[in-house]
């Protein structure tokens, strides 16, 4: 048989700060608010060095931000990359941590988001390569990530 104790401390937790309509992500200090360089990104892909435009695209994207014009100003700029990207995709993709390709994966979902001529053909390319690289689990983290490009 219980005891009646009286206690009454259950009651001073706060339930409601468990809401999920109140959840905050938890405040990244190192969020990227600029996104990346649109004139570094240009004059690499002028000198052809396609590798490392999409690395400081995936390194400087805007994960954090709340700003949604640099987050569509950064989305852009690696679409761009990513199409008029010329070179072995798939030692680009091996050369990647799983962060960068769970980024990429971002963008390239980003782009289905905006089609333009001839860019869904070759997103869909990125992606296979990037699906092979990354597997099932690239895919779940991007899908269930609340943090957006």
């Amino acid at each position: 048989m219980a005891k009646n104790t009286g206690s009454s401390k259950f009651r001073k937790v706060d339930v409601d700060q468990y809401d999920e309509d109140r959840y905050e992500d938890d405040i990244n200090d190192a969020v990227v608010e600029q996104g990346p360089n649109e004139n570094e990104v240009n004059s690499l892909l002028q000198r052809d060095k396609y590798e490392e435009a999409l690395l400081h695209v995936l390194q400087n994207a805007p994960v954090g931000s709340k700003n949604q014009a640099v987050k569509d100003r950064a989305a852009n700029l690696a679409v761009r990359v990513l199409t008029s990207f010329k070179g072995d995709i798939d030692q680009s993709i091996k050369s990647l941590d799983n962060r960068n390709i769970d980024t990429l994966m971002k963008y390239i979902y980003r782009g289905f988001e905006t089609p333009s001529e001839n860019s869904s053909a070759i997103l869909l390319t990125w992606h296979q390569k990037a699906f092979a690289a990354g597997g099932l689990g690239s895919i779940m983290r991007v899908l269930t990530d609340r943090k957006r490009v």
